[in-house]
Formats: C-alpha cells, sequence, structure tokens
C-alpha cells in the first residue's frame, strides 16, 4: 500500500529531541535553589545536539500550547565546556537580553534574531562577544535593539541586572557606539527592518567581506558604500526600497550578484517604473545572476513580446523563446524569478525554473514558499489566492500546498492577516475532495495548528474558519489526541453572552460530536471543564429568545451524549436548574418534535443513576413523563424515552412512591399500553454503546412494566438492527437474563412471548 501525502516520519533524533525537552528534569538536568534549571555535571553535548535542543525548543514555545516554557533554559547552554552552540534560530519577543547573554561564551557561526522585539541594545553588546567567530548574523525586524533601555555600555564582561529584564524594549536613546569593528569573519548579514535613525552605512563600514546583505525596508541615503562589496557580494536584497536610477547603476556594478532582490510589496507603493531598459542592463551586466526579484513593480509595456508573436508551442524556459525582451539576452534559465504583483507573470514564456506570481498555482505556491518568513504581506496574499484555487478550481499540488500553509501558520502564530486567509485556505485543502490523499501525521499538523489559531484570536473571522476546519474531521477519532484542548477551547467560544450566531452553531455541533462515542473518563473529564453548565447556558438564552434553533437543539443532545452512562455529569445537570430548563422548553416549544426526543434522552440517562432518581419523583415530573406517554413525535422516540425514564423510576418499587397523584398504578397502566402502540419493526433514531442499563431491568418481579419496557426494547433492537446488536446483547449476558425472564413467575405472558422471539436471533 502507498504511503499517503505527509507521511513520512519523524527522525529519532528529533523523536528524542523532543522528549528531552518535554523531560528535562528527568533527562539531562536537575532542579537547583528557586526552582533554578542546571544540567547534569556527567553530560557533555556536541554542538550538533545543541543546536537542535535550543532549534526545537524555540518551535515548541510557538507551535505547542502545552510546551512549559523554562525561564533558565539558556542558562543550561552558559557553559561551553559541557554544551557546544554553532548555529541558533531564535523568533518572536519570547526572546529576551537575558537569554542572549546566558551563551555569550559560546562561539556561535550562525545567529538568526526574527522578530525578537524585546530586544535592546544590551543584546548589542552579547553580539560583540560572538565577533570573532560569527559567519552569519540576522537581525530582521528586531526593531528595538538598536536603543538603550538602561544605558548601560557596550563590554563583553560584566553582567547587567536583571531587573531591566522584565519590560519589553521602549525605544529610548539610539545606541551609537555599537559598529561590526572586529567581525571579520561575518559574510551574511539581514538587517531587514533596521531603524530609521540608524546610519547603515557608517555601521556597515567595517564590513569587509560581506558576500550577503539583506537591506529590506531599510532607508539608505546613499548608495555608494554598497561598492566596497562589489567584488565579493553574491546576494543583495533591497525588498521595499525604494530604487533610483542612481541605485540602479549602482548595484549594477556589483558584478559577482548571484542573487537580486530588487522587488516591493505592492505596485501601489511603487514610485519607480520598471523599463526594458533596466531589465537589459541588469542582465547584460549581472552575468552570473541565478536569481531575481522584481515583484511588486509597474512594468512599462514595451518590455515584453507582443502576444501575437510569441514563440508557438508550450510554454518554455529557454532565454531565446523568452516573452520578456530583456531576459532573451541570458545566457541560461534563472534558478528563480519573482514576478508577483507585476504582469509578467502572465506571459507565456518564462526562462525561470521557478517563478513567483498569481497566474497558476505553481506561481502561487512559490510566492508562498518564498515569501512566507520575511514578507507575511505577501504571503498573506498569495495564500489568499490558493484558497481561490482550491476552492474553485482544484487544487493539483495538495501536500505542498497544505505544508507551505501550515509552516506559515506557524511561522506567524501572531500575525492576524496570515491567520484568516491560512485557515480559510486549510478549509478547502482539508475537505472530502482531497482527504483520501492525506496521511493521519498530515492532518494532525492541520490540526494543531488550526487550534493555535483559535487561542491566540477571539476574533470571528479566525474561530469560524477554524472551527469549520475541524468540521472536516471525523469527530471524535481524528480529535481525540487533543481532545482536552479542542474542548476548552470550543467552551470558551460559546462562553459570551451574545457569540457570533454562525460560530454558535458550529462551535455547539463540535461539541455535540466530541461527546458522542467516547469513553467515559473523556466524557468526565469535560463534564469537569464546565460543558454541562456552558450548555444550559445557551439553551437559557435560546428560551430568552424564544427561539429553538439548531444551537438550542444541537445543546440538548450534547447533554443527552455528554451524560450517557456518567452520574456525575446527570449530577451536574440536576444541580444547574436543568429539569427546570426541560420544562420551560417543553412549554415553550410544544411542537418540536427533535428537541423533544433529546431532552427525553437526556433524562433517560439521569434515570439510570439510583441515587438520582429521587429527584425526578414529584408529581410535576411523572405527570409529564406520563403525558409523554401518548406522544407520535419522531415515531416511537419520545414515548419510548419517557417510558425508559418511568421504567426505571418504577423499578425501585413501591415503597418510594410517596404521592397521591398520580397513582402508580395509573401510570404503570398507561405504560402498558404505550408500549403495545409501538411497531416492534420500528427503525429507531438511537445509538446504543451497553445495554447495560436495559438489562438491570430484566430479572427482577417489583416492577413487571419496567421488565417488558426492557424486553421490547431488545427485541426491537436486535431484529431491526441484528448486525451490530446481537454480538452486544450476547457479550453483555443478555441471553442468560432473558432465561430468567421465563422462569419468573411474576413475568407477565406478553413479556416472555417477546423474550422467546429473541432466543432465535442471539442463539
Amino acid at each position: 500500500m502507498a504511503a499517503k501525502a505527509g507521511d513520512n516520519p519523524d527522525s529519532l533524533m528529533t523523536l528524542a529531541t523532543v522528549f528531552c525537552l518535554r523531560n528535562l528534569r528527568k533527562t539531562m538536568c536537575y532542579q537547583e535553589f528557586r526552582n533554578k534549571l542546571c544540567l547534569r555535571s556527567d553530560i557533555f553535548l556536541p554542538s550538533e545536539i545543541c543546536d537542535k535542543l535550543v532549534n526545537t525548543y524555540m518551535e515548541l514555545v510557538h507551535t505547542d500550547s502545552n510546551f512549559e516554557p523554562e525561564e533558565s533554559f539558556f542558562q543550561l547552554f552558559s557553559d561551553p565546556r559541557s554544551t557546544r552552540l554553532t548555529r541558533v534560530q531564535l523568533r518572536e519577543d519570547f526572546v529576551r537580553d537575558r537569554d542572549l547573554e546566558a551563551i555569550k561564551k559560546q562561539d556561535l557561526i550562525e545567529l538568526h534574531l526574527t522578530y525578537c522585539n524585546s530586544l535592546s541594545s544590551r543584546s548589542l553588546k552579547t553580539l560583540t562577544c560572538f565577533r570573532e567567530t560569527l559567519v552569519s548574523l540576522c537581525l530582521f525586524g528586531c526593531s528595538h535593539i538598536f536603543y538603550k533601555k538602561g544605558g548601560a555600555p557596550l563590554a563583553c564582561n560584566e553582567d547587567t541586572e536583571d531587573e531591566e529584564e522584565e519590560s519589553p524594549a521602549s525605544r529610548q536613546a539610539l545606541e551609537t557606539d555599537f559598529n561590526f569593528q572586529g567581525f571579520n569573519r561575518l559574510r551574511l548579514l539581514n538587517l531587514g527592518g533596521l531603524p530609521d535613525e540608524v546610519d547603515v552605512e557608517t555601521l556597515l563600514k567595517p564590513l569587509k567581506s560581506l558576500t550577503s546583505l539583506d537591506l529590506s525596508n531599510v532607508q539608505l541615503l546613499g548608495t555608494a558604500f554598497l561598492t566596497q562589496w562589489k567584488d565579493r557580494l553574491a546576494s543583495l536584497v533591497l525588498y521595499n526600497v525604494d530604487l533610483t536610477e542612481e541605485l540602479v547603476n549602482t548595484v549594477v556594478e556589483i558584478v559577482n550578484l548571484r542573487h537580486l532582490d530588487i522587488s516591493r510589496e505592492s505596485r501601489r507603493t511603487a514610485k519607480f517604473k520598471m523599463t526594458r531598459k533596466i531589465l537589459t542592463a541588469i542582465v547584460q551586466r549581472l552575468v552570473n545572476l541565478v536569481s531575481l526579484d522584481i515583484s511588486g513593480h509597474i512594468m512599462l509595456d514595451n518590455g515584453t513580446v507582443p502576444h501575437f508573436e510569441e514563440a508557438m508551442g508550450r510554454p518554455s524556459i529557454e532565454p531565446c523563446k523568452s516573452s520578456i525582451f530583456p531576459f532573451q539576452e541570458l545566457k541560461r534559465p534563472l534558478q528563480f524569478l519573482g514576478l508577483y504583483d507585476t504582469t509578467l507573470c502572465n506571459v507565456t514564456h518564462i526562462p525561470a525554473y521557478k517563478v513567483t506570481g498569481s497566474k497558476n498555482e505553481d506561481q502561487v505556491l512559490n510566492a508562498i514558499e518564498a515569501y512566507t518568513e520575511f514578507r507575511p504581506e505577501l504571503a498573506h496574499r498569495a495564500i489568499n489566492q490558493l484558497f481561490d484555487i482550491a476552492r474553485i478550481q482544484h487544487c493539483s499540488q495538495l501536500l505542498r500546498a497544505l505544508q507551505l500553509v501550515i509552516a506559515a501558520l506557524k511561522c506567524h502564530k501572531y500575525d492576524k492577516s496570515i491567520q484568516v486567509t491560512g485557515s480559510a485556505a486549510l478549509f478547502y485543502l482539508t475537505n472530502t475532495e482531497y482527504r483520501s490523499d492525506q496521511s493521519v501525521r498530515l492532518r494532525r499538523e492541520v490540526i494543531q495548528v488550526v487550534l493555535n489559531g483559535m487561542e491566540q484570536y477571539q476574533e470571528v473571522t479566525v474561530q469560524r474558519n477554524c472551527c469549520l476546519t475541524l468540521c472536516n474531521f471525523s469527530i471524535p477519532e481524528e480529535l481525540e489526541f487533543q481532545y482536552s484542548r479542542v474542548n476548552q477551547l470550543l467552551l470558551k467560544i460559546l462562553e459570551p453572552a451574545r457569540q457570533d450566531e454562525s460560530i454558535q452553531r458550529i462551535a455547539v455541533h463540535l461539541c455535540n460530536a466530541l461527546v458522542c462515542q467516547v469513553d467515559n473518563h473523556h466524557k468526565e473529564a469535560v463534564g469537569k471543564m464546565g460543558f454541562v453548565k456552558t450548555m444550559l447556558n445557551l439553551i437559557q438564552k435560546k428560551l430568552q429568545d424564544r427561539m429553538c434553533d439548531q444551537v438550542m437543539e444541537f445543546s440538548w443532545s450534547a447533554l443527552w451524549n455528554i451524560t450517557d452512562e456518567t452520574p456525575d455529569n446527570c449530577q451536574m445537570f440536576l444541580n444547574c436548574r436543568g429539569m427546570s430548563l426541560f420544562l420551560d422548553c417543553l412549554q415553550e416549544f410544544p411542537d418540536k418534535q427533535e428537541l423533544h426526543r433529546n431532552m427525553l434522552g437526556l433524562l433517560g440517562n439521569v434515570a439510570e443513576v439510583k441515587a438520582l432518581r429521587p429527584q425526578l419523583l414529584t408529581p410535576q415530573f411523572i405527570t409529564v413523563f406520563s403525558n409523554l406517554l401518548d406522544s407520535k413525535a419522531d415515531g416511537i422516540e419520545v414515548s419510548y424515552n419517557a417510558c425508559g425514564v418511568l421504567s426505571h423510576i418504577m423499578f425501585d418499587g413501591p415503597e418510594v412512591w410517596s404521592m397521591e397523584v398520580p397513582l402508580r398504578d395509573t401510570v404503570m397502566d398507561k405504560m402498558w399500553n404505550a408500549i403495545q402502540s409501538w411497531d416492534v419493526s420500528s427503525r429507531r433514531n438511537i445509538n446504543y454503546r451497553s445495554f447495560e442499563p436495559i438489562l438491570r431491568l430484566l430479572p427482577q418481579s417489583i416492577s413487571p412494566v419496567s421488565q417488558h419496557w426492557a424486553t421490547w426494547a431488545l427485541y426491537n433492537l436486535v431484529s431491526v438492527y441484528p448486525s451490530k446488536y446481537c454480538p452486544l446483547l450476547i457479550k453483555e449476558g443478555g441471553v442468560s437474563l432473558l432465561e430468567k425472564v421465563l422462569e419468573l413467575e411474576s413475568s407477565q405472558p406478553e413479556t416472555k412471548d417477546m423474550a422467546r422471539l429473541l432466543f432465535p436471533s442471539v442463539t
């Protein structure tokens, strides 16, 4: 059998790393004074393991809500004699100055800091500790790192007091003492989002050997300084940098460039016009280019071959056939060409192996892949286009599409636009059309990022998209690995007094499905989360609005499911005025058959609990149950369930019947008449996981009518659904109990006749 999409297992290294991080105190560490975590003295970890531990730790912090961050985690790597770090990737506000200071003795080769807005100029001080070894440095989106917080002088030999650390860095005085003096090995530098106040030319002047430079969103006062690397620079990124003729002329002097990115976020903000002359100069002068991104630029019309003159045949990547004139001069096809948000992506012949754009699925997926990490504003738009492809057309690269959307949602957990479009795309990418091609592991990844979105955002659109996506899964089976978490999130959605109607309906439907056909310990756990009270609150609100809609019916159905064989939940129902709401609903909605069936099914569960039956034994409740015996609502279901409630009450004997009205014998007569009126071949809208509550009514003489109801129920279920219920009856010892019914003198003839009819089915 072929493996399904996304079914590759994790490596042993990954599994072991995650296990150790979840069990630090049982594997590598011990706890010291004030809960400080310390590495065991007999442990030495090489860089391959340490790098994996730190980078996986960051991933768990951002993507797994059940993972508890450790306050002193980075201190574990403070001593290079026992731990060796070389390549570290840290992101988001979670990272603090003291975390970097903890690892300042390490000989880091790569340090990538992305969107670390809690870092202040204290971390610039720490960077100087890595100057002799650092080869690759990323400070993308670290907007506060060039501002002082406490005014400490830059040095590498004194610790700074922790009390400064706690609040995120706020922009105060600009740090002017830092530069890259001494970073002689630095080759790759990303300063994307550098504040305008920082003089980038002065900052970079000491760096003589750069081969890769990213100045995305950086304001350049001059351009000549770039030529100091004209013989070395292989990669230059100037995304969202205002282009000028001066800048273009400088760029084409950097003759060894292999990757050039002069793209923009959008054509709407572009002042510079991309002409055929400029593109030709880039192609002619930068002969080593393998990657070029000119996305978001306004293209003048004279840059492309007229459609009627384009080369015939299938789309070609050969430069000589290029529909874009300047690219006809390429010596070979580009590995990558960014044409997103340009008119050029729509031409037929594009000389590149990988193209970003919006013309087709491949271009859109390439855009998501290329722009997710550092350009969520573009990834958001590309995911939105993928959403349209999956919704209107057909997604032919399902595995890749899912993996890219999952990666974007993980990477930008705190970006609302990504969460909205990503969760919407997942809804269509996980529906029935694509389901058979998806592995268990891949679908679990989808569930986890959906739940992350639900946790992070209370906004209506995200919540609706996430809930709808969960509806594409088999419930409860596929959600069981996150059972507690998903229930908590759904109950949180249903807490507000006036929730969005569509979200409320979907969330209640999911809650109902989650407590159907699960083990009792799951139901008990969810009951303790406040499930019963939440459903009753919803019912109360609907009663106030005098509205019996799907939310009302689903809420009663959910209560029916969660009270099945769970006495604690039945008790909660009674404690939370459930019976009062039952009577109010019955009175307010006398003709709602589905509602009546759900309510009586729930009360059947309550009646199965001997300790709770006295609370049902009141003239008001018994009269209501007795009257419902005559109901024809939903076939026999309402009458059947009402009779079931009364059968359990009658089973407690005449001595507990303390009321004068109605008389016990009168109610029993009505029960007999009701049972005799039912069609024994009726198909049922009910599902039994166990016959135990019915079987306990068989071998007794206290209430013959209860015994008859139980026998009728078994005969109906076994004869109409033999393959499902015959094995269950045999498994739970029903055959021997039916034999006892035949032996008892108190058993009524009609009951014995029906019991005899059961034997051919189960023997």
